[in-house]
């Protein structure tokens, strides 16, 4: 019996994890939210999450799943690519995890605006306009929150770039693209902090970098042959 989950297994978990994904990721965080959030009107933005009360919690299950999937991917990445350095795969592991984490914080942020629409004591003592404000500071806190999120998910992706540039059974020029995508992931997202004016459109096409990594690990990883190692 082995002991240990196979690289060409552990690629296959990882890109599945990542595909999963590309499904979730795009219709909660660019279709749903942004659909029923209007920033700039906190009375719209409530009574549309109030009359469409069961997409918004589909975008919160979508962010859920997302969430576990990222837990799996850090794992299988770690079986992956720890022939080629145990510690440096294991940091990089961390850093996933710790953006998980900070990304399950900001989900809280939606479970908060969930449960201001549910109707209780709470909304009885306090007018329509309080409670809007409310659904709408919870909405953008959850959005600076992520946003934070994802600058650590930049630097992840360089760690991970270099640890792949070290590894002799995959391409070198999935390191560099997962470099490329870290940085781009760093710029994209500082610029909400520090320089708000700046256009960094750019960022989502270094991003396609995840992409390509993920087709190659479904493709090509997936069938890798174990290394003979000591």
């Amino acid at each position: 019996m082995k002991k240990n989950i196979s690289l060409s297994k552990a690629a296959l978990i990882a890109g599945i994890g990542l595909l999963i994904m590309t499904l979730t990721v795009p219709f909660a965080e660019f279709k749903i939210i942004p659909d029923l959030v209007n920033p700039n009107s906190a009375l719209e933005t409530a009574n549309n999450i109030t009359n469409n009360l069961f997409l918004f919690n589909v975008a919160i299950f979508l962010i859920f799943i997302t969430i576990v999937a990222d837990i799996v991917v850090a794992w299988a990445l770690y079986v992956f690519l720890k022939p080629v350095n145990k510690s440096l795969s294991l940091l990089t592991a961390w850093f996933r995890l710790i953006y998980t984490g900070v990304y399950l914080v900001a989900v809280t942020n939606l479970i908060k605006v969930f449960t201001l629409t549910k109707g209780n004591s709470y909304l009885i003592s306090n007018s329509k306009e309080q409670i809007s404000e409310l659904v709408l500071f919870y909405i953008k806190s959850y959005k600076y929150e992520w946003f934070f999120g994802l600058i650590l998910f930049g630097i992840y992706l360089i760690i991970l770039g270099f640890l792949v540039l070290k590894a002799s059974y995959i391409p070198k020029i999935m390191g560099w693209l997962l470099v490329i995508a870290g940085l781009g992931y760093l710029v994209g997202h500082l610029k909400v902090f520090f320089y708000p004016n700046l256009d960094t459109s750019f960022s989502m096409f270094t991003a396609l970098g995840e992409l390509i990594f993920m087709i190659w690990l479904l493709i090509r990883g997936s069938r890798i042959k174990e290394l003979q190692l000591d």
